[in-house]
């Protein structure tokens, strides 16, 4: 006999609950979903698509699934303005590639991003245009009003900054009319603009390194300007307590909260060691800091606000001593003198001014909230239900480049709305509510970040059209995991590296469906008609076959509440390949046996119905055919059944027997591309 032993100094570990006795996720009696808003001046490459459009779609058509469709709205739009805009279409007119008016190119974009979100199936509730069509009017209401609440609010301030200005050309120089290399301290970008750089960090125009004008290719001057702010050091407290409460939030992702923090910190100059004595000679001309020499290759000098910082920094030119800025809350610009803009109402004199695009865009989900519910006839105070209440949430999908905006800017602007001295996600009692962000990291082309103005070019949304259907792009871009860490997308037809044996690896995903799930959908359907029925089994389910389905509904529930595709996709894969092996295996042996048949039917059919239910966010054409075939009205998508078998449905609306659409031979209910 082997020996035993000893068991009385072993620990256990505690059992890990099932997903049964786990409690549910809690969803939002409404909810508006906003999927960025892309630049009017180019069409929707992958990225914007594949990034973050198909998440957003996914999660909002779930939603609609979830909480009743009337209660979801799924917003975004064409961003309209910006020196973005402004200088595209510059180029365009010089070189004759264009000939209407800014406006006529704006359109122009707008309908042809609107095409290829159709095109892919995002079911937005709304496209609009921030300057175009019926949200024009209504967003330069909610821009006008938000100014003047801040305004009356004391949280407008009214400064007067350096800003560029091209002398040969003529003109202030906005946004992209300037580029150069980020001050920000580890920032390696040299697509540095006016004042913030393609990574997203915010400095103050006269810190850009080496600026040059992109209209004639000359070092600009720097000329006073007056313009509106928000100081967001004053809302420092809040935002650390918002960001602190973010840890504990379970559908928060951590690349959220890391970025933010990033910002939280104090006024910090970064000095290379090599200019440590030199720093030692002017440290007693600058205001109180502490010296940091934690730094390998440079060390810290920390201040106590910004005033003091830049009174250093001046201090530090003065002697010769190269620095860089670290990361920290800065006044966000509200206002600008681009012709091209929201107009911003007169505050305190100050005219001619037009708002910045980038506080605009963050806004611009109210104002499409608001030009939606107005398209539909509905109270003018309707959208307050959905930004406004402790019912309701609000989930953005951005992409990582983005956070500082939506997470810190936007948070700060809604805050100064009511000047709340207390933090909550969802305030209510008409306060705004703070969004939920869900963050992406990079969706990268062939391992390279690609980017419209950098070397590697992102190939266009329309394109990979031609090589792939629409549900198979979502599927994989759903399963590539951008919650986790930037991913390459690779596909084979666009990658000169790849053989002619290699394998596509966006196919995977597709073929789950066009393969697997279309194979053991049709079965059941080929076999039913080989017996001569048009009728489905309305038998028990068997019960493992129903725990399966439970446990899996129960996991998806809360992937998608912690908005993981990525296990979302693990997981159907899993759940679908198990019905086909189900079928695989029993149904040989059940052919010659009638009451067999009908059971590994009736469970066959079981798994199709739970898969086609949560694949419907994912692969809507698919899982709509097929619920035509089974002749079900769109009900069955109602979560309120989610658990139900076919039998429970049938004898709810009052059925003995239920008959089914013919299936022609060789159906696809998830086609693939052809190639």
């Amino acid at each position: 006999m082997g020996k035993h032993k000893n068991n009385d100094n072993m620990q256990f570990r505690p059992k890990k609950p099932s997903v049964f006795e786990l409690p549910r996720p809690h969803f939002p009696k409404r909810a508006v979903i906003t999927g960025g808003m892309p630049y009017g001046n180019k069409e929707l490459h992958f990225g914007h698509v594949g990034g973050v459009f198909v998440q957003a779609d996914c999660f909002a058509r779930f939603l609609r699934d979830r909480i009743g469709e009337d209660n979801v709205i799924f917003v975004s739009g064409t961003d309209c303005y910006g020196s973005p805009i402004v200088e595209s279409y510059r180029k365009l007119k010089e070189s004759g590639g264009f000939s209407g008016s800014i406006e006529d190119f704006v359109r122009q974009n707008h309908e042809r991003q609107k095409k290829t979100l159709e095109d892919y199936d995002i079911s937005l509730s709304l496209f609009a245009a921030s300057g175009l069509g019926e949200a024009k009017p209504v967003h330069e209401q909610v821009s006008r009003e938000l100014m003047e609440r801040w305004y009356e609010n004391g949280h407008l301030e009214k400064l007067e900054t350096l800003q560029f200005y091209d002398p040969e050309a003529g003109q202030f120089l906005n946004g992209r009319q300037v580029v150069g290399k980020c001050p920000v301290d580890k920032c390696q970008s040299d697509k540095a603009y006016a004042d913030e750089c393609a990574l997203g960090h915010q400095y103050m125009p006269e810190d850009l390194i080496d600026p040059k004008s992109t209209i004639t290719g000359k070092t600009p001057e720097m000329r006073r300007v007056k313009n509106w702010y928000i100081d967001l050091t004053k809302f420092s407290e809040l935002l650390n307590e918002y960001v602190e409460t973010l840890k504990n939030t379970e559908n928060s992702r951590t690349l959220v909260y890391n970025t933010i923090k990033e910002f939280m910190l104090p006024p910090i100059i970064y000095i290379k060691n090599d200019f440590f004595e030199d720093y030692k000679e002017a440290a007693q001309l600058m205001p109180k800091h502490e010296l940091s020499e934690e730094g390998k290759t440079s060390f810290a000098i920390i201040f106590d606000n910004l005033s003091d910082r830049d009174a250093a920094k001046n201090i530090l030119n003065e002697h010769g001593i190269r620095f860089r800025a670290g990361k920290t809350l800065v006044p966000f610009r509200l206002t600008g003198n681009i012709d091209w803009g929201v107009p911003a109402p007169v505050l305190d004199g100050e005219e001619g001014l037009t708002v910045w695009v980038w506080p605009e865009s963050l806004w611009a989900p109210v104002s499409f909230t608001k030009a939606y519910l107005n398209s539909k006839g509905m109270p003018e105070n309707e959208w307050e239900k959905f930004w406004l209440s402790k019912d309701a949430e609000v989930f953005q999908f951005i992409g990582q480049d983005n956070i500082y905006f939506y997470g810190i800017a936007e948070m700060a602007m809604f805050m100064a709305l009511q000047g709340r001295s207390d933090i909550t996600a969802h305030p209510g009692n008409g306060q705004m509510t703070l969004p939920t962000l869900v963050a992406n990291n990079h969706i990268l082309f062939l391992n390279k970040k690609a980017s419209s103005s950098g070397a590697v070019k992102p190939p266009m949304a329309e394109e990979l059209l031609e090589y792939y259907t629409a549900e198979q792009l979502r599927a994989h871009f759903l399963g590539l995991g951008l919650s986790l860490k930037s991913v390459s997308f690779q596909p084979k037809p666009l990658n000169p590296t790849a053989g002619e044996k290699d394998a596509d690896p966006v196919e995977r995903e597709g073929k789950m469906l066009s393969n697997v799930f279309n194979r053991v959908a049709r079965s059941c359907f080929y076999t039913i008609q080989k017996y001569g029925e048009s009728y489905l089994p309305l038998g028990d389910v068997s019960p493992e076959v129903k725990r399966s389905a439970d446990e899996t509904i129960l996991k998806y529930e809360h992937a998608m509440y912690k908005f993981e595709f990525h296990t979302i996709m693990n997981l159907m894969d899993t759940y679908i390949r198990d019905a086909n092996k189900y079928w695989t295996k029993n149904i040989k042996e059940a052919e010659s046996d009638d009451e067999r048949r009908s059971q590994v039917l009736t469970d066959t059919l079981h798994m199709v119905k739970t898969a086609m239910i949560l694949m419907h966010p994912i692969a809507p054409r698919g899982t709509e055919l097929l619920r035509e075939y089974l002749r079900f009205g769109k009900d069955i998508w109602n979560w309120e059944h989610i658990f139900d078998t076919f039998k429970d449905i049938c004898s709810a609306a009052g059925e003995t027997e239920h008959s089914i659409k013919f299936l022609e031979p060789r159906f696809d209910f998830f086609p693939m591309k052809q190639r």
